[in-house]
């Protein structure tokens, strides 16, 4: 017998079970939350923000995977600087394939109507897969032997076992996956319930399965698009598979309970466990919830200029490694002007150094060349950078540094 749709219901827990729940709530306080970051934010800043998280998203959603190329080494990368160890270079050019699609999906700009199409997931999975060495589209037995190999954008083909958990047949998928994206389409879901369908269907298309391989990175990238598309801003500029990873084992346990069947008359009305379902959104609330908070914490406007007057110390005082240039006093001035404005005119960035225009001008040259601040053009207005050496003054705990 087909698999149907049903087989996954609950499709999100059920009135009376998210009234007795924190649910609807936290989805409340977490629009209320994303919505105060990007206010807070230039959208020049939010943009270099979200340009920037890249790395961080990608880190820690490999990470999960098993991939723990740290952002330094992935940072070495995108500049052509890759690992003389073969497979470390190819979990290099995983982590940027990483990052590939996040840039790709942000260019797209997708509305929730395309993002909510089974070619949507095909278009995911192919997107990532076609950038990674073929080397790393074999799937290996617990003995390192070759018995299958992915093909980018394009369902499974054989019957699957994810822990005790039997994923539906292949020959399902392509209706499976249509009735998905019509049951979880946020145009279904009013007011609070649109981000817990949201929660949901972040595990239900895990119980799905419908990869060889990758449904975690396309199950977290489809997350992160999602959330956007449904009107949370700010989404990029902090990173869910941050507070994911940091407590994988919780992730991976809870996404497994909801994999459990009904467990009684007081579990829902579903085949699969309400209890379980509503357990995994909740965490997922709070993870989001967590994200949020931290990165409106680490820009709190007086904190960040404090950390920017530190950064300039620390090179003064000869401690950012690699750096040995001083800096001018008035650089911590500039660059929170311009994390602030997002960016700024010339004639006004000269002003700010306070200084002879000759000497102010040699500053502003020199911010460029160390990546502090970016132009467009040789007149465009000047714009706030996070250049390497300056993240961990910058953004300290964000993610490791070696």
């Amino acid at each position: 017998m087909a698999t149907s749709i049903m087989a996954v219901a609950p499709f999100i827990p059920g009135d009376q079970s998210l009234a007795e729940s924190d649910l609807p709530d936290k989805a409340v306080a977490l629009s209320v939350a994303a919505s105060a970051l990007a206010a807070q934010l230039s959208p020049i800043t939010l943009a270099t923000l979200e340009r920037y998280m890249r790395v961080i998203n990608s880190y820690y959603s490999n990470l999960i995977e098993g991939n723990a190329m740290r952002p330094a080494e992935i940072r070495a990368a995108q500049r052509g600087d890759y690992s003389s160890n073969g497979a470390k270079r190819d979990l290099q050019r995983e982590s940027l394939a990483h990052m590939a699609v996040q840039q790709w999906c942000y260019e797209q700009n997708l509305s929730l109507d395309a993002l909510f199409q089974p070619d949507f997931f095909l278009e995911l999975h192919q997107q990532f897969y076609q950038r990674i060495p073929e080397r790393l589209w074999w799937i290996k037995d617990e003995q390192g032997n070759k018995v299958d190999q992915i093909v980018p954008g394009q369902w499974r083909t054989r019957g699957v076992l994810v822990g005790q958990h039997v994923p539906p047949e292949p020959q399902d998928l392509p209706a499976l996956m249509a009735r998905f994206c019509e049951t979880y389409h946020p145009s279904r879901f009013k007011g609070d319930r649109k981000l817990v369908a949201i929660m949901a269907a972040h595990h239900r298309f895990a119980w799905v399965h419908p990869f060889m391989d990758g449904n975690g990175r396309v199950g977290r990238l489809f997350t992160d698009a999602a959330l956007k598309a449904v009107g949370l801003d700010s989404c990029g500029a902090w990173s869910l598979s941050r507070g994911l990873a940091k407590t994988a084992s919780q992730y991976k346990a809870l996404l497994a309970g909801a994999d459990s069947p009904r467990q009684g008359d007081h579990d829902g009305r579903g085949g699969l466990s309400e209890k379980g379902l509503l357990s995994f959104c909740d965490y997922m609330l709070d993870t989001a919830l967590g994200q949020v908070a931290y990165t409106r914490g680490l820009l709190k406007v007086n904190e960040l200029r404090k950390r920017m007057s530190a950064y300039v110390q620390a090179r003064n005082d000869y401690r950012v490694l690699g750096m040995s240039d001083t800096l001018k006093p008035a650089t911590a001035l500039v660059l929170y002007s311009a994390f602030v404005n997002g960016e700024l005119e010339r004639a006004q960035a000269l002003e700010l150094c306070a200084m002879p225009v000759r000497s102010a001008r040699r500053l502003l040259s020199q911010l460029k060349a160390e990546g502090l601040l970016s132009e467009t053009s040789s007149k465009s207005p000047l714009r706030w950078e996070i250049p390497e050496h300056a993240e961990p003054w910058y953004f300290p705990e964000l993610a490791p540094l070696a």
